[in-house]
């Protein structure tokens, strides 16, 4: 179903100047996207893939918005990947009106709402760890729910677009607990402890 492996994808990131912040950000999108699916019953490489390459453009873009995912459709399509996969994550983008070519458009599937959700919930993670002096192996769902609820923390971290997990049968608490999970696996990938 998946047209590269998970090496090549890594590869084709490598190939663009990253930043370390955004490597982050991949490995932990791809992350929380593999354990939303798994509790979900739905197939682990294809959301782990997506959650990895959603911002794949990224690199190109950051400096020009209006370009970022829709520069992605064709870093994609030479690699091989097919227009739904394409299509679902550049949904992650709907709505932002700094992506003109994409901000009148809404998420529907299931599948887009987890990826909206996954990628935003790993920033507000990320700094929740960051602000325990890097220490996410004994967070809790109880605290990471206080953080998210105090608007002024993370505040670029957007609560509605994480809230939209619930759009797939998740509970909010239970999407805490698998994303604080899924990146205490692979704390030592992204500098925590």
């Amino acid at each position: 179903m998946l047209p590269i492996t998970r090496e090549e994808a890594i590869e084709l990131l490598k190939s663009m100047p990253q930043q370390q912040s955004d490597w982050n950000h991949y490995l932990e999108s791809e992350a929380i996207m593999r354990g939303v699916a798994e509790r979900l019953g739905e197939d682990v490489e294809y959301w782990g893939m997506l959650g990895l390459l959603h911002d794949v453009d990224w690199a190109l873009t950051k400096e020009n918005l209006k370009e970022h995912c829709i520069k992605a459709e064709g870093i994609l399509k030479e690699k091989g990947f097919d227009n739904e996969f394409i299509q679902i994550l550049q949904s992650h983008a709907y709505g932002y009106s700094e992506i003109p070519a994409l901000a009148d458009k809404k998420r529907e599937k299931k599948i887009e709402h987890a990826l909206a959700a996954s990628e935003t919930i790993s920033g507000l993670i990320h700094a929740y760890a960051l602000m325990r002096g890097k220490k996410i192996s004994d967070m809790e769902v109880k605290g990471l729910k206080k953080k998210f609820k105090d608007k002024t923390f993370a505040a670029n971290c957007n609560r509605e677009i994480i809230r939209e997990i619930e759009q797939t049968g998740l509970e909010l608490n239970e999407f805490f607990e698998i994303a604080i999970k899924a990146m205490q696996k692979i704390k030592d990938e992204i500098g925590l402890e």
